[in-house]
């Protein structure tokens, strides 16, 4: 079963839901206004003040703090982030599939399923919830905002439930394709990765640590993620680009699983900065979006019975245009 989320007291507003902070009960400040300021040093403290005087802070009971309210008369809290100016990201989502309880999109590289860090009204569900006029859209899964493809959005609270429990029991397939350098190593006559001849499951232990940019690989311990990886073509790309093409099943669906695994087998996709290597955080280059689809999602339908299968449009902008051998399965 999955949790029940916490019912927020301030409704949706402008496709951007309201933000919940939890309140220490106990600590070095007075109150918990105190506390605020402290927590959001970097912000304007005489502000921060005068969203309470205005009520802009409300409790569970949706009843505005007071400034004096003392530490431990609330655990959580809730507010409207202020928005930032953003720069609006020049790429489109498609809508793939609406009715009353699912919303299909196809999202495009540079986009954020969620609202997080500098991007708020640029992110897939406040653009659907506006477009849509749906409050209550809801991600069933995330895909990283590098990554292109098949997102799949609950329409209503009253249904979410048994969608999210065909994620949680890994009744989903999930298909992905991406593009990686060519290993130098590469025989098109005899295909290995690593040393692993393909197509191959990759199994390891990845563990996601708050604060972390990016996934810890322990290879010590019992593995939790499993990716079957497939080759469908090696050539050059339509820049030049000496490339492999692979097709991805994950069987677990953990943080940056596809990217650790690909990168783990020596062919690391085209145009990500975090693995193998960190690179230092640059703007983002439009030519050379990461290399990595969400192409395909199956599943029976938990309300109708009904199978449902969903087919991005998009493509891998350096996919091989010309082959140079090597298996090519089907699907």
């Amino acid at each position: 079963m999955g949790r029940v989320p916490m019912p927020s007291p301030l409704p949706v507003r402008n496709g951007v839901g309201p933000t919940r902070l939890r309140v220490p009960t106990s600590g070095p400040w007075a109150t918990i206004a105190d506390y605020v300021v402290a927590r959001f040093h970097h912000m304007d403290a005489d502000d921060l003040y005068r969203r309470f005087d205005a009520g802009e802070i409300v409790g569970a009971d949706g009843g505005p703090i007071r400034r004096e309210a003392a530490l431990g008369e609330h655990v959580f809290l809730w507010y409207y982030r202020d928005l930032p100016v953003e720069e609006p990201i020049p790429f489109r989502e498609e809508i793939l599939h609406v009715d009353d309880d699912l919303v299909v999109i196809d999202k495009p590289h540079f986009l954020p399923t969620t609202p997080g860090g500098r991007y708020l009204r640029e992110s897939a569900l406040v653009r659907l919830r506006t477009r849509l006029g749906n409050p209550d859209l809801t991600p069933i899964h995330r895909l990283d905002r590098a990554t292109a493809g098949l997102v799949m959005f609950s329409a209503r609270p009253a249904t979410r439930g048994p969608y999210q429990s065909l994620f949680e029991k890994r009744l989903v397939t999930k298909v992905y394709e991406a593009v990686s350098p060519l290993p130098a190593e590469w025989d098109p006559d005899v295909p290995t990765l690593a040393g692993h001849a393909v197509p191959v499951v990759y199994r390891n232990h990845i563990e996601a640590r708050r604060g972390e940019l990016r996934v810890i690989v322990d290879d010590t311990r019992e593995p939790n993620s499993e990716t079957l990886i497939e080759v469908r073509g090696a050539g050059s790309s339509s820049s030049g680009r000496t490339v492999l093409h692979t097709t991805l099943r994950p069987h677990t669906g953990r943080m940056h699983q596809l990217r650790v695994h690909l990168a783990a087998l020596g062919v690391g996709i085209l145009g990500d900065s975090w693995y193998p290597d960190l690179l230092p955080e640059e703007p983002d280059d439009h030519s050379l979006p990461l290399q990595l689809l969400a192409r395909e999602l199956e599943f029976t339908d938990p309300l109708s019975g009904e199978p449902r299968r969903f087919v991005t449009g998009r493509t891998l902008s350096e996919a091989p245009v010309s082959a140079s051998g090597g298996p090519r399965p089907a699907g």
